[in-house]
């Protein structure tokens, strides 16, 4: 199959950007200086973005900005919890994109970043160019519910497993169990639920240890899936009926075992004039070949129906 991702690309520059309450943000900026500017959200919530990241992005034609979110990755203090909610997302890309001087710009989100792409558009609609957003995830308890009881069935050893690492007097409320641990760095949980969620991608477990980066994102993570992603589902999808006039495209693999369809309906209902990117082999790692070629093509469908 045809390499659907860009040529391996370095930034031509780099901020660490000081966002208050202690927190600190690894900026890149890729691509052409002069190009239209996209922003790209990554997932987890903690998980930071990587060099692969960069090869959704055509640098002949965008001015492409990836940044680790709060604790994540290379923004400091890592695994930082403090200060640390989605209304303090929201407001750092506004802080990114005055610092870098950028009027309006294309968000890319996945899976997490998909739900703060929506946010942020909500609360900041005019400087939002186009959406392009991937595996989406409200943050519903429903949601938060059907991946730590099982995701239908989709990778049952790496489920026993993961109950079976909690004591059967907390198996009724996995969640808790889970998020409780994770908080305090608990690595043989951190273990369990990373490899639970590498099992649901087709992915083998890890090979050592949870390092201090995966500490971290699993911290984050249970801080946020603990408090409801600090937001609401219903409130989100209300506040997409303000959306309607913002090019956008949808990309769902009909195979995300980590967040399936249905959100994406929900959102598709909403935002009718969104494009529908179905990908019927594609999973939940928008890095495999199916899912990285959707993600091209929309980004590109989203730029040119922008016209910026």
């Amino acid at each position: 199959m045809h390499e659907p991702l860009l040529p391996r690309t370095a930034p031509f520059r780099t901020h660490q950007l000081s966002v208050g309450g202690g927190h600190s943000l690894y900026v890149e900026e890729c691509g052409r200086p002069d190009g239209m500017p996209l922003v790209f959200l990554h997932g987890g919530p903690g998980s930071g973005c990587s060099p692969e990241h960069r090869r959704f992005f055509d640098p002949s034609r965008f001015r492409a900005v990836l940044f680790d979110q709060r604790g994540s990755g290379r923004s400091e203090p890592l695994g930082r919890l403090q200060d640390n909610t989605t209304a303090h997302l929201v407001a750092d890309l506004e802080r990114i994109r005055a610092a870098l001087g950028i009027e309006r710009w294309i968000m890319f989100g996945g899976s997490w970043g998909s739900l703060l792409a929506l946010a942020y558009a909500i609360r900041h609609p005019a400087p939002v160019a186009g959406l392009v957003l991937r595996g989406i995830f409200l943050g519903s308890d429903d949601e938060l519910r059907r991946f730590v009881n099982g995701a239908d069935g989709a990778a049952p050893i790496a489920w026993q497993a993961f109950a079976k690492g909690i004591p059967p007097q907390e198996r009724g409320d996995l969640l808790r169990a889970y998020t409780a641990r994770l908080l305090v760095r608990d690595a043989g949980a951190a273990r369990r639920w990373l490899d639970y969620e590498r099992a649901l991608m087709g992915e083998a477990p890890l090979a050592d240890a949870p390092d201090a980066r995966r500490l971290a994102k699993t911290a984050i993570q249970a801080h946020y899936l603990d408090n409801g992603c600090f937001t609401d589902p219903d409130t989100l999808l209300a506040g997409c009926a303000n959306l309607r006039h913002i090019p956008v495209c949808i990309v769902q693999g009909r195979r995300d075992a980590v967040c399936p369809p249905a959100a994406a309906r929900r959102v598709h209902r909403v935002l009718p004039q969104a494009e529908w990117f179905d990908v019927e082999n594609g999973g939940h790692n928008a890095l495999a070949p199916d899912m990285a070629a959707a993600c091209v093509a929309a980004l590109a469908r989203v730029a040119t129906r922008a016209g910026m």
